[in-house]
């Protein structure tokens, strides 16, 4: 009687044992279903975000896809495109920065209507020892006076001969420079110096991610001012481009 009874217990051990370990299988199986699961519902944010160019969202979405869940088969998809996502993300937050440094004013005046789009150098300037300040460039559209391009500072002044006519010197990026005219009107109203060839100016800048332009100073010599201008909004001067 006690060998059946040994065999029946080893039995039911062993049945014991094959339970377990489906038990294990099947909580591993659904473990990795759940885990897929979840790295789906993030793959299709990133592919929505990608979809609609919002390269910020996809890259916050993508990133914590990869991280969270490695070896899921939405992470091996991504993984490859997720650096240039990354990348875009980058430049797009860059160009919202470069179109934030832009002011944009539009002003009733007689005859209609006044536009400027105005922007700060980079870095402050000292043009007469006094420390430096910023220096801004501005395009202005006058129902009176018509389209000008000018530059103000804030304190000192731009060289005597600029009251007659001087010469600006423009570099867009990484081209050549360009000697501009310019003058300075006999006016204490404000320190400001135009640029004569405002559609020339107009152009320059608004296909250059970066614009100097070196000045001739009161108190002698040249000074050199740096404008971010890569995000000058067009739309915001009608019909100058």
């Amino acid at each position: 009687m006690k060998r059946p009874l040994i065999v029946l217990a080893c039995l039911l051990a062993l049945a014991a044992c094959g339970d377990r370990e489906a038990e294990r299988q099947a909580a591993a199986a659904a473990q990795a279903a759940a885990i897929e699961q979840q790295a789906d519902e993030l793959a299709k944010k990133y592919d929505s975000a990608v979809v609609s160019n919002d390269w910020d969202m996809a890259r916050i979405h993508g990133v914590a896809l990869v991280s969270q869940y490695p070896q899921s088969q939405a992470a091996a998809r991504i993984g490859p495109a997720l650096e240039e996502v990354k990348a875009k993300a980058a430049d797009a937050r860059e160009q919202r920065r470069v179109e934030a440094l832009w002011d944009y004013s539009q002003v009733a005046a007689k005859g209609g209507t006044q536009r400027s789009a105005a922007i700060l150098s980079k870095e402050p300037v000292d043009v007469d020892g006094s420390g430096a300040k910023p220096v801004q460039l501005v395009f202005r559209d006058h129902p009176e006076w018509k389209r000008s391009s000018y530059l103000v500072l804030q304190g000192g002044d731009f060289a005597k001969e600029c009251y007659r006519s001087c010469n600006v010197t423009v570099t867009a990026d990484d081209a050549a420079p360009k000697r501009m005219a310019a003058d300075r009107p006999d006016t204490d109203e404000a320190i400001a110096m135009f640029v004569s060839d405002q559609k020339a100016l107009w152009r320059l800048v608004r296909k250059a991610r970066v614009v100097q332009v070196e000045f001739p100073v009161k108190a002698g010599g040249t000074r050199t001012v740096v404008f971010e201008t890569g995000g000058l909004d067009g739309s915001q001067m009608p019909g100058w481009d």
